[in-house]
């Protein structure tokens, strides 16, 4: 590529925000950029920083969505899933017996095994649960990759349907094809200008704009009258049961999406997703009558320092996480930086003011 290329090229990345600052002693080390919307129902831009048309994959965020086929489709009710259920195929969950068991209560629901699943295996993202493992002298399975509950309702999608489970994550396996419509459906995205990837697990993975993201979310909550019944009530459920057990959704402790549910009740959905993306669906509510869908991209794909604190301090600025709610998470909004001896010597914290617009 000749250097007139290069930069033709990098004048068409869209310019990210600085949002933490990584200080030791007096300077500030280094920064984490990224991009930001907040967004109604209807699409307007309620708050933004960034490049809103910043083209990204949703991740894991997607789930939620990828859910909802097993529900209008029937299929949930088919086979008898409960609440309990739903909600893990909507997570990416920590691998712990909570989560392997309700798996494995959903595949035998289906008369079909582990080997069904194509997710693939990884240790368990919980601590606990990866050691226990390990003094068991057990290795992973599919039951403890994240996104196994996932899986388990794409393969009821495609026993209810009568489409081939032998590669039901296949793009054009009809499961698939459902997911996909249900994604243009809420992001307001057509189907062919999605771009597709293949993420992590193997299923595909939907690519958009930081705001058609947000958009999904302020939909998932707040479903336009447009949307048929059946939709309407996916909808519905698949909020109310990721209120109820934020702990499938991600774990019983330490899990960014659990902490924040269980520290705004009944408040949002929030959804976490693979190289430092973040969606949360903010109910309707005195202050957002009309309920909000929030975005967000570290540009860096940071997961660990730069995405947690940049999640707490929008919801923070956006009046959702406020006096206990804030308290309960106070240790996801910033982070000590720290030498070898372990004293503290610098710090990790957001930089950013949001413009909101009411």
């Amino acid at each position: 590529m000749s250097q007139q290329q290069a930069s033709r090229e990098n004048r068409d990345v869209p310019v990210a925000e600085p949002l933490v600052e990584v200080k030791r002693g007096s300077i500030t080390e280094s920064r984490h950029r990224g991009h930001i919307a907040v967004v109604d129902p209807e699409g307007n831009i309620i708050a933004s920083l960034g490049a809103p048309e910043n083209v990204t994959y949703l991740r894991s965020s997607a789930k939620p969505f990828q859910a909802m086929p097993l529900l209008i489709s029937g299929a949930a009710e088919r086979f008898g899933f409960n609440d309990r259920e739903v909600a893990l195929a909507c997570g990416s969950h920590n691998g712990e017996p909570i989560h392997t068991e309700l798996a494995t209560s959903m595949l035998k629901k289906l008369g079909l095994g582990p080997e069904a699943l194509h997710c693939g295996a990884h240790e368990p993202y919980g601590v606990e649960a990866a050691l226990e493992l390990r003094a068991r002298g057990e290795v992973p399975n599919a039951l403890h990759n994240n996104c196994s509950g996932k899986h388990v309702g794409m393969l009821a999608v495609a026993l209810h349907l009568g489409a081939p489970v032998e590669n039901y994550e296949s793009p054009e396996n009809p499961v698939q094809k459902a997911i996909a419509e249900v994604m243009s459906q809420f992001s307001g995205v057509a189907v062919t200008d999605m771009a597709v990837g293949i993420d992590g697990c193997a299923a595909p993975v939907f690519g958009m704009t930081v705001k058609a993201m947000a958009l999904s979310y302020a939909r998932l909550v707040s479903p336009p009258a447009s949307f048929d019944k059946k939709t309407r009530d996916a909808c519905e459920r698949i909020v109310r049961v990721m209120n109820a057990y934020p702990e499938l959704i991600g774990g019983t402790s330490d899990r960014l999406d659990t902490e924040i549910m269980r520290a705004a009740p009944r408040r949002l959905v929030s959804k976490v997703g693979a190289e430092g993306v973040y969606t949360a669906g903010i109910r309707p509510s005195d202050e957002w009558p009309q309920g909000l869908g929030i975005a967000i991209k570290i540009e860096d794909g940071d997961d660990k320092r730069a995405r947690p604190t940049v999640v707490i301090e929008s919801l923070r600025q956006l009046g959702v996480l406020r006096d206990e709610s804030l308290e309960a998470v106070a240790r996801y909004a910033f982070f000590p930086v720290k030498n070898r001896p372990g004293d503290v010597v610098g710090e990790i914290v957001a930089s950013f003011g949001l413009k909101v617009k009411k």
